[in-house]
């Protein structure tokens, strides 16, 4: 029996578990079925190589307790959820728990098999790098391309590490100049799909009457003016992956055409009654959350829930103060090489400075004045002013963790200093740095590490 093939079906339905069974088992797959949880719970080790496709609601052990314990083994275990209708809000919460994905009834044997095939693909990926790990005990770059010692930062390298090697559509959600689209990079690069394109669509820059054409392509005469027929960008795209930027913007109508795109992966080109079989990954990006943009009529709400099973934000520099000083040390390094520059360095009082300041721009607004600052523009790098929190308390709260974290750079994660400078005790500091989410140790050896 080919474990790396392998599929463990539970579902308490006799004909639809029957039936199922056949459909893999015709798509190739090895097949086992069980008409209760615990039977084949009890099949899954750490090294199991298959997947789980399981009913949700089942007596005695449902399938969502079913996932919780395979993934207390092993939480890279690919586990499928067959929902009903109504179940698929519950289904949309559990991926956010860590289901790979789910399919609605009625479902096709086809559809489920090319689920359950891309399942089985990132589980061998998986395997594989675990293998190549413990190996050659080598890292990857993610913590180079998303730095910083932040606990926000540390959990989002660990997200993208988890979700990258699977092939769910990610929605990523973050202000300007956060870095989503190094995020979306970063996914496309640990997946299956590296190899493949990487296509981005800016949905704000295309123009409302040609961004069908755009996306799906036009066979000739489609429309006036189209004199031959022209291949669109998701079908550029076929085997890698398609980045939406600022899918907010995409018009309700376009966004209908996308939501049945997701669901059955084939387009109809412009003009063409022929569908075409589309095998790419979807990543979307937006500057704001867009529930608020569902609430106001402008996003539909069933494409937002497919989107959002898999969501990853990217945090601001305001709620990673503490990186700032290391990723500003970075950035003016990589500035002074990529043009040819002797190496400067910004000392403790100036990166003090720059952890004081708001960044509305955030990362990218960092790398101008890392740049300016690199070219001997300006002689001491100028942040831009404070911009007012929404409330006096929030106004407070940002101001004094500004001040704990000016006083550990400064100090190089010193407590007894910090403590004595600022007038506590050490317990209050202590109070203080845990209220406030900061690590000492990420201050300690140098202001300007960038390690």
């Amino acid at each position: 029996m080919s474990g790396a093939r392998h599929v463990l079906l539970v579902d308490d339905d006799a004909d639809l578990r029957a039936s199922t069974e056949q459909a893999l088992d015709l798509a190739g797959l090895v097949v086992t079925g069980f008409a209760s949880a615990p039977p084949a719970l009890d099949r899954i080790t750490g090294g199991f190589a298959g997947v789980v496709i399981t009913d949700i609601r089942m007596p005695d052990m449902d399938g969502l307790t079913l996932m919780s314990r395979i993934h207390e083994i092993d939480s890279e275990i690919p586990v499928i959820l067959i929902t009903g209708h109504g179940d698929v809000p519950l289904a949309v919460r559990a991926m956010r728990e860590g289901a790979h994905d789910f399919v609605e009834k009625p479902f096709s044997g086809v559809q489920l098999a090319t689920i359950a095939a891309r399942a089985l693909e990132y589980r061998q990926l998986v395997l594989d790098n675990r293998r190549l790990r413990a190996v050659a005990g080598q890292a990857d770059d993610i913590e180079a391309r998303l730095s910083g010692r932040s606990n926000v930062m540390m959990a989002l390298r660990r997200q993208v590490r988890t979700i990258g090697p699977s092939d769910a559509d990610v929605l990523i959600i973050g202000e300007t100049g956060t870095g989503k689209e190094v995020v979306a990079r970063a996914l496309h690069d640990l997946s299956a799909r590296a190899a493949r394109p990487f296509i981005a669509i800016t949905c704000s820059a295309l123009p409302d009457t040609l961004i069908e054409s755009e996306l799906f392509g036009h066979e000739a005469g489609a429309f006036p003016g189209a004199i031959r027929a022209r291949i669109g960008k998701f079908d550029h795209a076929r085997g890698g992956t398609v980045l939406l930027d600022d899918i907010g913007a995409m018009p309700l109508d376009v966004q209908g055409k996308l939501l049945r795109v997701l669901q059955d992966r084939v387009i109809t080109p412009l003009g063409s009654n022929i569908q075409h079989h589309l095998d790419v990954r979807f990543i979307a990006t937006s500057r704001v959350a867009l529930e608020a943009e569902v609430e106001a009529g402008r996003f539909r709400a069933d494409l937002l829930y497919r989107l959002n099973a898999l969501g990853l934000r990217v945090p601001p520099l305001a709620e990673r103060v503490e990186d700032i000083p290391a990723l500003f040390a970075r950035l003016l390094s990589e500035a002074c090489a990529r043009h040819r520059l002797p190496a400067r360095r910004a000392g403790p009082e100036v990166l003090a400075e720059l952890a004081r300041a708001d960044w509305p721009g955030n990362v990218r607004e960092l790398r101008n004045v890392a740049e300016r600052f690199a070219l001997g523009l300006v002689q001491t790098p100028a942040p831009p002013d404070a911009a007012s929190a929404p409330t006096l308390s929030e106004q407070m709260a940002a101001q004094e963790r500004k001040i704990l974290v000016d006083a550990l750079i400064r100090h190089n994660g010193a407590l007894k200093p910090v403590y004595e400078s600022l007038g506590l005790s050490r317990k209050a500091l202590y109070d203080k740095l845990l209220r406030h989410g900061i690590d000492k140790a990420h201050f300690q050896g140098g202001a300007a590490q960038t390690s």
